[in-house]
């Protein structure tokens, strides 16, 4: 970070505070910088500068399948889908069975990202998203099984900075599933901290098929390697050292990134980790002296020591395509079989839903799941468009993961005593269990929170920050004078904005692409322009030291990924715009207008100095509190697609794998609720009985006999009653051992 200070363009002015400048700014390591270059930036930019264009993120295209892809989704992820029992799968075999690996390798679900000319899928990245999901909705362990060599793999790695040879050799056997792919980065005394590694080798002479060439002697020590106890190539992240500078003039060349085979001696695979008790294959990898050629090193001598910035670019893949789609799959399936549930399950004579605590439940679970939805297709976007959007990819890694843990807690609170009885029966539990998982993989949440999100994003996405850092480790005072001068006006530009838009004079200025939501357009360019503002004024009053003032920059974080998540959902809503998304797209704005309003309070509360954070309080919310949660009448309507068959929820679920009969876990619930939509009138007609001489003490056969004795209802609506009722019942019971 840098002191930024309002100059005028003078550098008689700057040259007197230069020595000030330089001692304000924190050193930057090299690590440090291939983090916070790593990857593309995209409309988070926009919204970061506090300009965002809506006209031009309404003119972005989100991606769409292909009719190859929809058919596979239709197709071979519905019949590997059908194939999946998951409480047999964790009971039982503990892994997936061997028919299930058999079919994933045949039908090339390890392939989806390798392209066809290598015998892979060649898929996008919505339709890699879309299969994860689609199969996380019925078995999370089979989900990390397919998504792991899909992301942070040897393959994505191989497609980026691979040799050609390496990429003939290895790219057709890991589409094939002849080679299984595991990649160990995690050391046993380095977890978040991965540059910390302590894995090494040493360029040296060594034997290699009974030959002398010049490689590296590798020693390492992973933990929590999924795929690991099968795999039969692994990559390695490891620090590479050259003592005898056999190969340049640095002893220390870096972190290294290698394809070792795990049959080569001196690799030792240990015994199995069990990550919450699923059944996708984790566990340790060990090597000592193992020796391997330079031409293991993926991409070969040129990518000697770029190690940390290959595993940085490409692991937004796994952070913006596979976690937030198997996030998304437990809160789809969450929102479609909770809302039958409580149309179903009555409790005092009424249905769940007609309780008002529930209700307020359903609708946080509606409203979040869309919200989760549109922000996953947003993303991926980015992904096919040959993007690698390292900060949006930390934004939904972040916040899809907690907002699915929002969502299925609620889930399990409607559900009360089905929710925690495990068994074939329980639809919720796995994806409630293995919540932590998500949320701790791929860069720990409280560590993307609080370092990544505003970290990375003050420094990549400022118009003027990183040429500041260069232009004074440089000592190159004639362009920090010119920086400084159009920083300087750019603060002032910012202040302006965010005071007066909050008087209403954004409508003046703001284009608004969706008319009717012109109000929320407004609001999110004020508070687009506050972050602007109050990011200045933080690194004028903190400078380096808010790196180490992670609550408050993470409070920061909060506001840019509401952004991000609101424009998410506008971005969405149009491509649909039908009368439910219109409530359901007004509901996601007031939440996320309302969660930026709480972290700038936050922030302001916790300024390092009260005057200061009253100031900016003042600055950004003038006539104080502007934004609300929607009300208990907005709640009610994003219910009304909930609990009835309906487009609105067919689409929103529409990943979702659905079981086909009633002795399936969702197909019984799916049918009960189906069949019980179909007898409204039927239960209407029956609820007015107990006004034509019915007896209480009746169970419910002899009310209907009676009402069909005395023409108050037909006997096929009697007996489609009873057969409706039976499912209900059915769909309410718990499994027995």
């Amino acid at each position: 970070m840098i002191l930024s200070i309002p100059l005028l363009r003078r550098s008689l002015l700057v040259n007197p505070l230069f020595p000030t400048l330089k001692k304000a700014l924190p050193s930057i390591s090299k690590t440090e910088e291939v983090v916070l270059e790593a990857g593309d930036m995209w409309w988070e930019k926009d919204l970061f500068r506090g300009k965002p264009d809506w006209q031009a993120l309404h003119k972005i295209p989100l991606s769409v399948l292909t009719a190859e892809e929809q058919s596979f989704l239709d197709n071979q992820v519905e019949a590997l889908c059908s194939m999946l029992n998951d409480y047999e799968i964790l009971t039982k075999y503990h892994d997936l069975p061997p028919a299930v690996w058999d079919n994933i390798k045949q039908n090339k679900f390890f392939g989806m990202v390798i392209p066809k000319k290598y015998g892979g899928l060649g898929f996008s990245a919505l339709a890699h998203s879309s299969v994860v999901l689609k199969i996380a909705t019925r078995s999370v362990s089979a989900s990390v099984t397919v998504l792991v060599p899909n992301s942070l793999g040897p393959a994505e790695l191989l497609l980026h900075y691979g040799t050609e040879d390496q990429k003939d050799y290895y790219l057709p056997r890991l589409a094939a599933g002849q080679e299984i792919p595991c990649f160990a980065l995690t050391s046993a005394k380095a977890g978040s901290d991965a540059t910390a590694i302590t894995d090494s080798g040493i360029v040296c002479k060594g034997k290699y098929k009974d030959k002398e060439i010049l490689g590296i002697r590798l020693s390492f020590n992973k933990r929590y390697i999924t795929l690991a106890p099968i795999a039969t190539v692994i990559g390695i992240a490891f620090k590479l050292f050259d003592p005898d500078h056999l190969i340049g003039s640095s002893a220390q060349i870096g972190i290294t990134v290698a394809l070792v085979p795990s049959n080569l001696e001196g690799v030792e695979v240990g015994h199995r980790h069990s990550p919450m008790g699923l059944a996708f294959l984790n566990g340790p990898v060990r090597g000592k002296d193992v020796f391997i050629p330079l031409s293991f090193v993926i991409g070969g001598e040129k990518m000697l020591g770029q190690g940390w910035r290959m595993l940085i670019e490409c692991l937004s893949i796994g952070r913006g395509i596979s976690l937030p789609a198997v996030s998304a799959a437990q809160t789809q399936l969450a929102y479609r079989m909770t809302g039958a549930y409580s149309v179903l399950r009555e409790q005092f004579n009424q249905p769940l839903l007609r309780f008002e605590g529930v209700e307020a439940a359903l609708a946080r679970m509606a409203g979040l799941t869309y919200l989760m939805e549109a922000t996953r297709r947003f993303t991926v976007t980015a992904v096919d468009a040959s993007l690698k959007p390292a900060l949006a990819s930390s934004i939904a890694k972040y916040h899809m993961t907690e907002l699915a843990r929002t969502i299925v807690n609620d889930a399990m609170d409607i559900h009360g005593g089905r929710g925690i009885q495990l068994g074939p029966r329980n639809y919720l539990a796995q994806g409630y269990i293995a919540i932590p998982i998500s949320i701790t993989v791929e860069g720990a949440n409280i560590l993307t929170r609080n370092l990544i999100i505003f970290g990375q994003g003050a420094v990549r996405c400022h118009p003027f920050l990183m040429d500041e850092v260069k232009a004074i480790q440089k000592n190159d005072i004639r362009s920090l004078d010119k920086l400084l001068a159009s920083h300087v006006g750019y603060v002032f530009k910012n202040l302006i904005k965010t005071f007066s838009f909050a008087f209403g004079i954004g409508r003046l200025f703001v284009k608004s692409p969706l008319h009717k939501f012109r109000y929320y357009y407004c609001q999110l360019s004020r508070m687009s322009a506050a972050l602007a503002f109050v990011t200045d004024i933080t690194l004028l009053v903190l400078g380096g030291s808010i790196k180490r003032r992670e609550r408050l920059s993470a409070r920061l974080g909060d506001v840019l990924s509401y952004l991000y998540l609101a424009s998410s959902a506008l971005r969405y809503y149009q491509e649909y715009a039908s009368a439910e998304d219109d409530d359901y797209l007004e509901w996601n704005l007031k939440y996320c207008l309302y969660h930026i309003q709480i972290a700038f309070e936050k922030f302001f509360m916790n300024s390092p100095s009260y005057f200061l954070g009253r100031l900016l309080h003042f600055i950004v919310f003038p006539l104080g509190r502007s934004f609300q949660l929607a009300s208990d009448k907005l709640d009610a309507q994003l219910l009304e697609p909930m609990k009835q068959i309906s487009a609105f929820r067919d689409r929103m679920t529409q990943d979702c794998y659905l079981g086909r009969g009633r002795e399936d876990t969702t197909g019984r619930m799916e049918l009960a609720f189906t069949e019980w939509m179909k007898i409204a009138t039927i239960r209407q007609k029956i609820r007015q009985l107990k006004k034509h001489g019915i007896d209480k003490s009746w169970n419910i056969e002899q009310q209907l006999e009676y009402a069909v004795k005395h023409n108050m209802l037909s006997r096929a609506e009697a007996e489609q009653f009873l057969a409706a009722e039976t499912l209900q019942q059915d769909s309410m019971q718990v499994d027995e051992f």
